[in-house]
């Protein structure tokens, strides 16, 4: 970290704090927190919700990251057709 020592579930929490008042930002980077294991137990579920959140705010990032959940069946039922 700059200015502070490194702490990853210190940094999800500030992330979950924003996300739940809606930062798109933050729930965008929070799924990314969940989809890799950082600073919280690792859940591909986890990761679609805050992704869904961030998506249906327009976040383009979110989007694509949901349609890469689909393709792999990471967090959702996969679809092979």
């Amino acid at each position: 970290g700059t200015g502070v020592a490194q702490d990853k579930p210190e940094a999800a929490r500030w992330y979950r704090m924003a996300a739940d008042q809606g930062l798109v930002d933050a729930q965008t980077s929070l799924g990314v927190c969940y989809a890799g294991g950082i600073g919280v137990a690792k859940n591909a579920a986890e990761a679609v919700r805050w992704w869904r959140l961030a998506a249906d705010q327009g976040d383009v990032d979110a989007q694509f990251n949901i349609g890469m959940c689909y393709a792999r069946g990471a967090g959702v039922a996969q679809d092979a057709a």
